[in-house]
């Protein structure tokens, strides 16, 4: 190996690692915020949006909000979704996709070999035991009344769980929940498993 290629190859490996550690504290921060619908993650987000407000004002609900600058210069006044007290209708044609430009947030294109995922994932949901009626007592199911993802919430004797693997953190079901504060929380996906 010639002394051009070992400095080459050094410099694609130390460049591959600087990427990988800037991807872990981005990722890292990210646990403070949910993303729109079919966002790229989160390095290649902030890498594509432009923070030009498309979704923020595409979206029928006005639950997607531009973050803070007090979140850092790197994030400020890019969309957010605002799933405390309002859920997000997973809308047909999803308004805030469409609008995206830049692409940051993608639907991911379909072969005949794979197909899409029919949902995007937003956000973990979990459901407190402790203070979820159906667990103390009498029964409920408002969460079940809203869900549009079949098989997102399991029911065991008139008790709800979380199906991981086909909610979509949507938290249409936080938002009906009757108890207060809510028994059912949302959390960033970077905040549960970050990659």
């Amino acid at each position: 190996m010639d002394r051009r290629s070992f400095f080459r190859r050094a410099a694609g490996k130390t460049t591959e690692v600087v990427v990988k550690e800037l991807d872990k504290k981005i990722e890292a921060r990210a646990a403070h915020w949910i993303r729109p619908p079919f966002a790229l993650d989160e390095l290649d987000f902030l890498l594509a949006c432009t923070r030009c407000n498309a979704c923020i004002e595409a979206c029928p609900e006005q639950i997607i909000f531009p973050l803070s600058a007090r979140l850092g210069a790197d994030v400020v006044s890019t969309p957010a979704l605002d799933l405390s007290n309002k859920g997000c209708r997973l809308c047909e044609g999803w308004p805030c996709v469409q609008a995206c430009e830049p692409h940051a947030l993608k639907i991911p294109e379909t072969d005949e070999e794979k197909p899409a995922e029919l949902w995007p994932r937003l956000a973990y949901i979990t459901i407190n035991t402790e203070t979820c009626l159906p667990y103390s007592g009498p029964e409920c199911g408002a969460c079940g009344s809203v869900c549009k993802v079949e098989g997102a919430l399991v029911w065991d004797r008139e008790r709800p769980s979380i199906n991981f693997s086909h909610c979509t953190g949507c938290a249409m079901c936080r938002e009906v929940c009757v108890v207060t504060p809510s028994a059912i929380s949302v959390k960033s996906l970077y905040s549960v498993n970050p990659k």
